[in-house]
Formats: C-alpha cells, structure tokens, sequence
C-alpha cells in the first residue's frame, strides 16, 4: 500500500495483518480532515466496532496538522515537529480505539484545497477502492472550517466515482467546526455517543498537544454530545447517554448529478420555515 507523499503513515495496529487486508475488512470508515476530527465526529462507528470481529472502523487523515495553534509545552514546536507530534497521537487513539486501519495521508492544506489536486483524488480513489464499508463518516456541508469542506468535496467525488454497486449504503455528515442541533428533528439522523464513555473520553484526550496546546477539545467534545441528548426533546427522559448529529448525505453519492449546494441549503430552509410556522403560530 503506497500513497502519493512519501510523509504518508500507515499504521495497523494488529501487526499480523497486512495494511490491504486490514482496510479492506473495514465495515465503518471515516476521513476527516485533521488529527482528532475522527474521534470527535464519528466515535458511533468506533463504539459500534470496539471489541468486535465482524466489524471493523478505519479512519482516514487527509492533511498533515502543520497548522494547529499551540501553547504551553507545544509553543515553540515548528510545524515540522508537530506534524510529528499530531501523527503519534493519531496512532494511540488508533490503539486504543481498536481500529482496523489508521491511514495519515499528510497533505498540505493547501493542496486539499484545491479541487483538482491529483494527488488527493489518486488516494482517495486507492482508500474506497481497497474497501466497501456499510457506512462512510465525512465532514458535514455546513461546517465553517475551510478545509474540512473541501476534504469532504474530494470525498464525495470519490464516491460518486465508484461504481453504483460498490457506493457504501449510508454517508454521513458529522459535526466538527458547527453543531447540526439547528436542523428540523425529521432531518437529524441520530449517532448515539454513549457506549464505553471510557473509552470516548481516552480517544480524544490521547490528542494532548491540542488539549494543553489551547483547545480543550475533551471537554468541548464531551459536552456537545450530551447537550445533544438533553436538549433532544423537552418532553420525554433521556435516550442517549449522548449523541452527535449528522446530515444524511447518501442522496448525493447515490446521484452524482444533485447539486451539494442545493442539497444543503433544502435543509436550512425547512430550518427556517419551522421557526417561521412557529412565530406565526403564536402571533
């Protein structure tokens, strides 16, 4: 298994296995953008996997994390020695979530962001070739982070390059840089955080060039999923122990000719027609 940049890092934590067999028995596969978006946004796939042998998560880092801000003992780290720093990380929440595969493509993200970068696409295209997962965990349209829409954007031209019988059955759009709790409830689609709450937490506090560099992300991540289980609904107990929200994105992978744009501003129309009703309901 070979990539197109040679700072490239493939990691399989069981060592007996072959890289391409260990990607391809993935049944849940997330690519994100950056070092510890995959333990933020797509832990359902990891705790539906943990300690399973019929299902296996591998995750998927597109850039290479030279850009992180950083403070404390990280301060003075060039962003050569925090790629180095990010892409160990990414390998022990990789252990410790029991992945099958953890891949680290390491593209500048300026390259990423750039839609007809070769480079991306050739990896990208070798990654969903060598695996057919159920369900594919991606950036969500809506996120305010630069990079990670343009991750997605070369994600979902991926997949819509693959023949119909090899799509993955469900793609969803995960939170990362803006929450999905604005969506109209019929449009949310449900990802329970609240399995091994141990385990959840381990994930992203093994990222600790980015907690005590300045982004408590532990606590942010933590308290997002279970703000999202309270606030669900006003009228009934908790379900969910947690929850992330994400946007169901298998229309657009199953037609490659529906427009994304379109596709995501229909959601934050229904969003603005249900506080309209609303007002006026009461008016």
């Amino acid at each position: 298994m070979k990539f197109t940049r040679s700072e490239a890092d493939i990691f399989v934590p069981d060592a007996t296995l072959a890289p391409s067999d260990a990607l391809k028995r993935t049944t849940h596969l997330c690519v994100a953008a950056h070092q510890d978006d995959i333990e933020i946004m797509a832990y359902q796939g990891i705790a539906a996997c943990f300690g399973r042998d019929d299902k296996w998560f591998s995750g998927v880092v597109v850039t290479n994390g030279a850009g992180s801000p950083r403070s404390g003992p990280y301060r003075d780290c060039t962003d050569e020695a925090m790629q180095g720093i990010r892409r160990r990380e990414q390998r022990k929440a990789a252990y410790v979530g029991d992945y099958s595969i953890q891949l680290q493509l390491a593209h500048p993200s300026a390259a990423v962001k750039a839609p007809a970068d070769a480079g991306v696409q050739a990896d990208l295209a070798a990654i969903f070739a060598g695996c057919a997962p159920e369900v594919v965990y991606l950036h969500q349209p809506a996120d305010k982070h630069d990079t990670h829409i343009a991750v997605l954007m070369h994600c979902l031209k991926a997949l819509r390059a693959l023949p119909a019988a090899r799509r993955p059955k469900k793609v969803l759009g995960c939170e990362v840089w803006r929450d999905l709790d604005w969506m109209c409830d019929s449009d949310k689609h449900v990802l329970d955080t609240g399995a091994h709450p141990n385990i959840a937490a381990s994930l992203v506090g093994v990222f600790d060039s980015q907690i005590v560099g300045g982004k408590r992300y532990d606590l942010a991540t933590a308290g997002r999923r279970l703000a999202h289980a309270t606030y669900h609904t006003s009228h009934a107990t908790d379900v969910c122990q947690g929850i992330n929200w994400a946007m169901d994105l298998t229309p657009l992978v199953e037609d490659p000719a529906y427009s994304i744009s379109e596709y995501t501003l229909a959601f934050i129309d229904r969003f603005r027609q249900d506080v309209d009703m609303r007002l006026r309901r009461f008016a």
